[in-house]
């Protein structure tokens, strides 16, 4: 039996055309594909490769399927959407590992993608020029007074800010929350970004005042971009400069 191994691979912000050809290699060669059911689906199906779509809440889950897979000799592409390393599969699959110490010998490669993120802030011009941070705002994974903590000491050290999972249907009070927190530690007059569906046919990109933000703003598909206090409009871009003061 030929040796298995596992890509875990970032599908990019939406568009076919950011996926990487290193990526696409990965999944011209893989016998089973594992990922989140619309990630998955964004694979063309083809004879010889199984595709095993899962909810999106059974990523430890997904990680021992892949690692099985790959010990009976599969060539197994774990999909992420945007880089598989920010708040993705990447972590998942290592924390499976760790815990079964007889798979550490995997054939293990992280396919980097382009993160929606970075392909927001391209669209929007540069609002990420100089030092950021990226908070996930989900409290699935963690408390969401950790969130609350984390996005002070962000605001308060001057980053700009991308803010992923902003709002749910299950939590739409949180963004909210966020908001006012922002507007403790910011001035009004600072820009905030909302990037939904970034790189897709139903892309949407708005950028206002914090003072004008509503919740209402954003969605599970919604990347937020707040810019540090040097962050500025020249024409209809949006770019933060690269040199501080002194």
């Amino acid at each position: 039996m030929s040796a298995g191994w596992i890509a875990v691979a970032g599908l990019g912000p939406g568009d076919a055309a950011l996926i990487t050809p290193e990526v696409t290699a990965a999944l011209a060669e893989a016998t089973d594909v594992v990922g989140y059911i619309p990630y998955v689906a964004r694979v063309a199906p083809r004879e010889g490769l199984v595709l095993h779509p899962s909810d999106n809440r059974v990523e430890l889950d997904r990680a021992a399927l892949a690692l099985d897979l790959a010990a009976r000799g599969r060539r197994v592409v774990i999909v992420s959407s945007g880089d598989p390393g920010v708040f993705a599969m990447a972590s998942a699959l290592f924390e499976a590992v760790e815990a079964q110490p007889d798979r550490q010998g995997t054939d293990i490669r992280i396919l980097p993608g382009i993160t929606a993120m970075l392909a927001a802030a391209a669209r929007a011009g540069a609002p990420l020029g100089h030092d950021f941070c990226a908070i996930n705002l989900s409290d699935n994974l963690k408390p969401f007074a950790e969130v609350e903590r984390r996005l002070r000491h962000a605001a308060r050290g001057g980053f700009a800010m991308a803010f992923y999972n902003p709002r749910s249907k299950s939590r739409p009070q949180q963004f909210a929350r966020v908001l006012d927190i922002l507007r403790e530690e910011c001035e009004e007059a600072r820009l905030i970004l909302f990037a939904r569906a970034v790189t897709t046919p139903d892309e949407a990109i708005t950028c206002v005042a914090l003072s004008e933000a509503t919740p209402e703003m954003a969605d599970m598909r919604t990347v937020v971009i707040i810019g540090n206090a040097a962050t500025r409009r020249v024409g209809r871009w949006v770019y933060t400069p690269r040199s501080v003061p002194a």
